[in-house]
């Protein structure tokens, strides 16, 4: 295993190895964009969110850093000859903040309990509640044998660093599958999804809605800019610095409110906005003449992610417009299959968004606290798929169009 430059690699078996990577910089852009679901070329999907100029992004901002709790600890398995395979976008962590996927009950009672539960390791995209790849593997390679060797992998790092715990979020169910079988943990959640059943206008989609939910909608629409409020789309060359700045007003003017202290700073939405802009769409609310609300998404191969919302001035529904409405809007403009809205938030599901089981897995490295885990989480993914199947029961689609 090694540190960066530094220290010994230890193998995982005979034929592989893991190094850690203290950062994304310790891979060049070309090996990144190497993996499956890193660029838009890829065979699986693009996820610009697993993008190398996202993760740098946010490393090169000073977001997501040791400062900041989120230190790089990058998984880089390879073969016996240094052929880079796979790898695992991975962090140390002196926290449980920004990760949406909540294990404070878990760090309390084990530190109650004498343990130790921080640092811990977590795979994830910082602060973006986003369902992607995890185990990320060379275009080309065999995709079993290599997420078996990074499952394994972590496992390793995890007990060679002694540290309680490896927390895989927002996975997808392929990296889960592969995550139980090395023995981590299933966890389910919810999220909600918009799915775009190729509608080709949002008049389309409106159809699909009972008569009460149709109304319904359209006057929320209507209110939401009855203050002389339009909207503007950017994207791309668009995205400039005077449309960042008034962004991050918006965002740290709610972000503050709401959470405390922003995650993210304004260098790092100049830089995604230099390095990925045409990934990148600003719904931006204007009134007399300047903006006063926005909502940032990212652009997928066939899903728009949607992420941080904020505004300098409150109006009936306008969250909703901005950050609902108009991705669906734009979703069945470009023929994107989804839009996912971030998550939790059941009011979600009145302007048709559906609910969706959300993944991750846990490696526990103490017994006893595997043990209790393992116990709440069999409770839990119970009530997550009730829950789910009340909520379908209640979307505002209509009945004679349901199979």
């Amino acid at each position: 295993m090694d540190q960066g430059d530094d220290g010994d690699r230890q193998t995982a078996n005979a034929d592989y190895s893991i190094r850690i990577a203290a950062g994304i910089g310790a891979f060049t852009c070309d090996e990144w964009n190497g993996f499956d679901g890193t660029t838009r070329d890829a065979e699986n999907g693009y996820n610009p969110l697993v993008s190398y100029a996202f993760l740098s992004a946010l490393e090169d901002s000073g977001c997501a850093v040791r400062r900041t709790g989120w230190q790089g600890h990058h998984l880089r398995l390879e073969t016996a000859q240094g052929r880079l395979l796979g790898a695992v976008p991975c962090y140390l962590k002196s926290h449980s903040q920004g990760e949406y996927v909540f294990d404070h009950g878990w760090s309390d009672a084990f530190e109650r309990a004498g343990g130790r539960y921080y640092p811990k390791l977590q795979s994830a995209v910082p602060f973006t509640p986003v369902t992607g790849p995890r185990l990320l593997v060379g275009k080309g390679e065999d995709q079993g044998a290599v997420k078996a060797g990074l499952a394994a992998g972590l496992k390793m790092v995890t007990d060679k660093l002694g540290v309680s715990s490896a927390h895989v979020t927002f996975a997808q169910e392929s990296d889960v599958a592969t995550l139980e079988a090395a023995g981590f943990l299933h966890r389910t959640d919810q999220q909600f999804h918009f799915f775009n059943e190729g509608f080709s206008s949002y008049d389309d989609f409106l159809a699909t809605l009972a008569s009460r939910k149709r109304k319904a909608m359209k006057k929320e629409r209507r209110e939401a800019l009855a203050d002389g409020i339009s909207i503007d789309w950017l994207t791309g060359k668009d995205l400039t610095e005077k449309a960042w700045d008034d962004f991050f007003a918006f965002y740290m003017d709610t972000g503050s409110r709401k959470w405390g202290r922003p995650y993210l700073n304004r260098q790092f939405f100049s830089l995604i906005g230099e390095r990925m802009a045409d990934d990148i769409l600003l719904v931006m609310a204007r009134r007399n003449g300047r903006y006063i609300a926005g909502a940032i998404n990212f652009i997928g191969s066939d899903a728009l992610y949607g992420r941080n919302w904020g505004c300098i001035e409150d109006h009936p529904f306008l969250h909703f417009e901005v950050c609902y409405h108009q991705a669906i809007d734009f979703a069945i403009e470009r023929k994107l299959k989804v839009v996912e809205a971030g998550a939790q938030g059941e009011h979600k599901l009145a302007r048709g968004y559906r609910p969706v089981t959300m993944h991750s897995a846990h490696y526990i490295s103490h017994p006893g606290l595997r043990n209790a885990v393992a116990d709440y989480l069999r409770r839990e993914r119970r009530e997550v798929e009730r829950m789910g199947e009340y909520l379908e029961d209640h979307t505002p689609f209509r009945k004679d169009l349901e199979e």
